[in-house]
């Protein structure tokens, strides 16, 4: 696995990805509206993204930001492009005792597989495996 991105919950993707990309000097690489959120990557110069996550109507950001405000929401790390990189990454974690927030890969932002660990079991971190 390899680092992938870090997800920030922001009521403001628009003023953050002109602060991170002026600070970073990381061009927006990509923009959509996904699962109730409008995301914006940032992409960081030798490799990996800044994922912007705005929520558009309710839905699990807008609860994290009413709960914890806004900051870092989770770390993402990729797998192999392979088939059955994911379900393995998912098989390794369970076998480590890890609780899943997802039994089984689901369709992520900017069309990838994505599953989730739970914070209890990751130090209080969301940890979430990405295919691309």
């Amino acid at each position: 696995m390899r680092f992938d991105h870090v997800g920030v919950a922001t009521r403001d993707a628009t003023a953050l990805a002109d602060l991170f990309g002026g600070l970073l000097d990381a061009p927006v690489a990509h923009e959509e509206t996904f699962d109730d959120m409008r995301i914006v990557f940032l992409e960081l110069d030798g490799g990996g993204y800044f994922e912007l996550l705005e929520p558009d109507t309710g839905g699990t950001i807008a609860d994290y930001l009413d709960r914890e405000g806004p900051g870092i929401h989770h770390v993402a790390l990729a797998v192999d492009d392979l088939p059955g990189a994911l379900d393995h990454a998912l098989d390794h974690a369970r076998d480590l005792g890890i609780d899943l927030v997802d039994e089984e890969s689901r369709p992520g932002a900017w069309g990838h597989e994505v599953a989730f660990c739970h914070p209890r079991s990751t130090g209080g971190v969301l940890v979430e495996f990405v295919e691309h």
